[in-house]
């Protein structure tokens, strides 16, 4: 009986060894076995032919801009406008006294009257002298002297005839009217205040801008002009000299580029100090929301060229760098070193890094798992720009 119950145990003992050293093993085994391989989704980078759009800061600036002077000297009699509103050329804006300008004109006809009978008196005494001259009753000298002295009276009809213009001009000048159309300033000088006329130091009474059509005025780099240049040498794109390529611009508070324009005007020689060369556009400004001295984005029609697109969920940042991550031909996860471009269609462009045939990680990059030298499952994906309307 207990040789039977011996036995028996020891069989029991044998079997329970068994089973555990069988889980022991299986354990380690699951320990020496390598991590399992984490899902990714891979494209190649898109190729793609984009219209490049250089962006640039500048300001707006009015197509025409005039300082109100006076051109008589004068007291202030009124003001005709309001503070900031928009004027026609041609609006009354100021009216200076006209009273003396009045009375010179009056003086300016009446020597032009006084004058005129001069020459009437003189022309009759020529014409009376001629048969007596003819007669030898007169002698040639007198006569030679009623001629000159008509011609004499006439010029000074002449004189006094530019004098009574002058006059007259400067009584006309005493409504100062606006040369342009735009928006005024404020007024410089309120009425009863006197003021100086004429070419040289003559009061500043107001200042008006033009709105409609506006200029924008940037600057762009020596490196920007050169490739500029030889993309027209190459008859890549258009000289804006030439040919007014297209141009757009955003507004501090914009996120689109809202407004669109054209170049009209390239500076003819580079600013020694900056190192830039100063170019122009021109903008419609229908409603006027484009304002002088307005600070504004640029972007300007920089030619045609043929890219590598990624998305920009796929780039990440390593300390300085911007780097991809892609897959090689054993499926391990290999970091690349990229330099970023523009957005275009929703896809930023890969100026240098990628040949184009790399296999990027678009999908499971955010996986704190997928680090360089991991090996991974990938999925073939697409990347594809968004078409915009």
């Amino acid at each position: 009986m207990i040789a039977r119950l011996s036995a028996r145990r020891a069989i029991i003992a044998a079997l329970l060894l068994t089973f555990l050293s069988g889980d022991y093993v299986t354990e380690a085994a699951a320990q020496n076995a390598p991590p399992p391989a984490f899902p990714v989704t891979v494209a190649l980078p898109l190729a793609k032919r984009i219209t490049n759009w250089d962006e640039y800061w500048g300001r707006f600036e009015a197509v025409e801009r005039v300082e109100v002077r006076p051109r008589v000297s004068g007291f202030i009699e009124q003001v005709h406008f309001k503070d900031g509103t928009l004027v026609k050329a041609g609006d009354l804006l100021f009216t200076i006294d006209k009273r003396p300008f009045q009375i010179a004109v009056d003086i300016a006809k009446a020597d032009v009257a006084r004058q005129e009978a001069l020459v009437v008196l003189a022309a009759s005494e020529v014409e009376r002298a001629e048969p007596l001259a003819k007669s030898k009753v007169m002698s040639e000298l007198m006569f030679d002297q009623r001629k000159a002295a008509l011609s004499g009276a006439e010029a000074q009809l002449l004189s006094n005839k530019a004098s009574l213009k002058s006059a007259e001009l400067n009584l006309d000048w005493a409504e100062v009217r606006a040369p342009i159309s735009g928006r005024i300033s404020d007024k410089k000088v309120d009425a009863g205040n006197l003021v100086g006329g004429g070419v040289a130091g003559a009061t500043l009474l107001a200042t008006i801008v033009s709105l409609d059509p506006i200029h924008f005025s940037f600057d762009v780099s020596e490196a920007d002009y050169l490739r500029y240049s030889r993309l027209f040498l190459a008859g890549e794109r258009p000289s804006s000299r030439d040919t007014a390529n297209p141009v757009r611009v955003k507004l501090a508070d914009e996120a689109e580029w809202s407004h669109e324009g054209r170049m009209d005007f390239v500076d003819n020689a580079m600013n020694e100090r900056s190192a830039t060369m100063r170019g122009r556009a021109i903008f419609d400004n229908k409603n006027g929301l484009l304002t002088p001295g307005v600070f504004a984005r640029l972007s300007l029609f920089g030619g045609e060229t043929d890219v590598l697109l990624v998305p920009d969920a796929a780039i990440v940042s390593d300390q300085a760098r911007k780097i991809v991550m892609t897959v090689n031909n054993e499926n391990v996860v290999t970091p690349i070193p990229i330099v970023l471009g523009p957005m275009s269609g929703g896809l930023r462009v890969v100026k240098s890094g990628l040949k184009g045939d790399e296999k990027i990680i678009i999908e499971g990059i955010a996986n704190p798992m997928i680090r360089p030298g991991v090996k991974v499952a990938p999925e073939n994906g697409t990347i594809a720009a968004v078409v915009t309307k």
